[in-house]
């Protein structure tokens, strides 16, 4: 389904340099692609999803996963696309916790201690930055990322470290996570326990904020699309970057109690990524490709 619409206004977001059904002055060769309520929900991958990648790639265009979740390393996102039938290498994936350590990198010295609340896709980050992830004070900063065993003993330990003075980072602060059985809670609300215990506002690292664009544009170029379930993050995102947006109904929007389809909508949207790939590689067609 394609609909007409200039952006996402109210929201951050306006002005996505589609016009009509197509991307008026936007030629591209990249398209990133969110993971989480676009290739699969929870374990489930969403039908179609391998399809729409392999469409999208045998018309030409470089598909780069981009996701909020920090929790897993790029190998386990890389298998997790493989067991989809999407076939995928770590260097396919950018995570949030890539850019919370290349922002902390910028700053701390090499070897310096992060306390890592989070899964492994954190640790993993933060080392191949030359930073330590640690689980226990003294530390240097502070990062918190989604991981399904948070708890009272984490919290403590990550709040008493912003208290005394560790810079306190989130991947990200989407507030809810698309599973196969609905929707769980997200880093938003792990974020928002350590920012209540410890009095301190975090800096985010991940969509729809600088650092991930940096990251992106680093691996990517100043040309794309960005393909996700999440306005209010993924639509954000795009526009940060600059970039056309296309939404698909298979995540977040338009279930109850989360977030609805934007008014205006995007120009693009539809059920899923199969169904999206048509539309994206005729604009791709329309618009040439453009250098990085």
């Amino acid at each position: 389904m394609t609909l007409d619409g200039s952006g996402f206004s109210g929201s951050g977001f306006s002005g996505s340099g589609f016009s009509g059904s197509g991307f008026s002055g936007s030629g591209f060769s990249t398209v990133c692609c969110d993971l989480d309520g676009v290739v699969w929900r929870g374990d489930d991958p969403i039908p179609g999803s391998d399809e729409g990648v392999a469409a999208l790639r045998a018309g030409g265009l470089r598909v780069v996963f981009v996701t909020n979740n920090s929790s897993g390393t790029r190998a386990d996102y890389a298998a997790k696309l493989v067991a989809c039938g999407v076939p995928a290498v770590p260097d396919d994936v950018l995570s949030s916790a890539m850019a919370a350590a290349q922002m902390l990198a910028a700053d701390l010295a090499p070897g310096a201690r992060v306390l890592a609340c989070s899964g492994p896709g954190v640790r993993e980050a933060l080392e191949a930055v030359g930073l330590v992830a640690v689980d226990s004070e003294p530390a240097d900063a502070v990062v918190v990322g989604w991981h399904r065993n948070f708890d009272f003993d984490r919290l403590a330990v990550a709040s008493d470290a912003v208290r005394a003075g560790a810079r306190f980072v989130a991947t990200n602060v989407d507030p809810t996570y698309p599973s196969a059985g609905g929707v769980l809670p997200g880093n938003g609300a792990l974020v928002a326990a350590v920012k209540t215990a410890a009095g301190r506002e975090p800096e985010v690292a991940g969509k729809p904020m600088a650092p991930m664009a940096a990251l992106v544009r680093s691996i990517c170029g100043d040309h794309g699309v960005m393909i996700g379930d999440r306005p209010s993050t993924d639509g954000a995102f795009a526009a940060v970057l600059g970039w056309p947006f296309a939404l698909v109904l298979s995540g977040i929007v338009g279930r109850a109690g989360e977030e609805p389809i934007p008014d205006p909508a995007p120009p693009l949207v539809a059920a899923d990524l199969r169904a999206l790939a048509p539309d994206l590689l005729r604009a791709a067609q329309t618009t040439g490709p453009r250098a990085r």
